[in-house]
């Protein structure tokens, strides 16, 4: 299906006073027929005070960066763009299947339906809720829920995105799929799924996420930017017959799934700690190396081997050791 853009003019406020003017005609023709008695005059007056109704259902009201989709009989007739006041058929049908169709996402978000003051009975109302069948070409922002999946390594993880789009082509929008709306919060969730699968959720050894058989570091809380945009252009491709067109893509939430979280941030205080030894390590090395050198260049005093090892053992104790060390003053002999 082929957008068809209409170019029709902006007559509808003089279509409307022409109708207003005509009503009061038709009222003041009953009433001069009535009492002149002419009959014919009467009857041509209640037969447009009945179908002249018609031209007010013929009016259309579009506001700036919205669109309707008319069809007549069944047939696709085109699209108007442009903000006015239009006349158009009446019998032409402004066609929208996802009006009804509520999502978290901006400017569409909530379900209650509008509730009329009129009741009948105790615990019964009638509820009542405008449909609006005009297509809205702003941007929106999809916010789908939370999905858990597995990363390439196996682990359950939670994600969730944000997603800035909007309609291009109302006509593909309108009848290439049932519901546009329902469409791309689906085709979202897939293409998530698709993308995430492939990455580990922190760097991993040996893991190739860009496909060309060589391991790398991609990660999905790492390498943030790329996941982002490889899951756009997924859902661009997923979502191009449709008509929409995706802006941009943001990672709103990005975690381990609860049942594991305690034991990867158990792993991850592991490797910070077993980091943080080894750097402690190397350092007090040298620092006993040192010690041992400049004791032996300034000839201060001459140890064997016996007495460097236990002086190496104490010096690493004091060094590498978590509470402060408690000196012991020898006044005695050397040793």
């Amino acid at each position: 299906m082929t957008e068809k853009i209409l170019t029709t003019r902006k007559n509808g406020m003089i279509v409307m006073l022409i109708s207003i003017l005509l009503y009061l005609a038709a009222i003041a023709g009953v009433i001069k027929g009535a009492m002149t008695g002419t009959t014919i005059l009467i009857a041509v007056s209640i037969i447009w005070l009945i179908v002249g109704i018609l031209p007010f259902c013929g009016l259309k009201v579009l506001n700036p960066q919205e669109a309707l989709v008319f069809t007549l009989f069944g047939k696709y007739r085109g699209t108007i763009k442009e903000a006015g006041f239009y006349f158009v058929n009446p019998f032409c049908n402004s066609f929208n299947p996802a009006a009804k169709t509520k999502l978290n996402q901006s400017g569409d978000v909530g379900n209650d339906a509008k509730k009329s003051p009129f009741s009948f009975g105790a615990n019964s109302q009638i509820q009542t809720e405008r449909v609006n069948n005009k297509i809205s070409l702003k941007i929106m922002t999809l916010n789908n829920n939370r999905q858990k999946i597995n990363d390439c390594l196996g682990n359950p993880i939670e994600i969730g995105i944000a997603v800035m789009w909007r309609v291009k082509d109302t006509a593909k929008a309108v009848f290439n799929v049932d519901n546009y709306k329902e469409y791309l919060s689906l085709q979202c969730d897939s293409a998530l799924r698709d993308i995430v699968r492939i990455y580990p959720y922190d760097v991993s050894p040996d893991v190739d996420t860009t496909g060309d058989g060589i391991a790398d570091d991609g990660s999905l809380r790492g390498s943030s930017d790329v996941v982002i945009s490889r899951i756009r252009d997924e859902i661009q491709k997923k979502v191009a017959d449709a008509g929409l067109e995706i802006i941009e893509a943001r990672i709103t939430h990005l975690a381990y799934a609860p049942e594991i979280a305690a034991a990867m941030l158990q792993r991850q205080q592991a490797s910070a700690i077993i980091d943080a030894k080894t750097m402690l390590v190397d350092g007090a090395v040298g620092m006993v190396a040192l010690a041992l050198e400049q004791l032996s260049e300034n000839h201060i005093v001459d140890l064997d081997e016996e007495r460097k090892a236990a002086m190496v053992s104490n010096l690493l104790v004091v060094l590498c050791g978590n509470h402060d060390a408690q000196p012991i003053v020898n006044s005695g002999s050397l040793y």
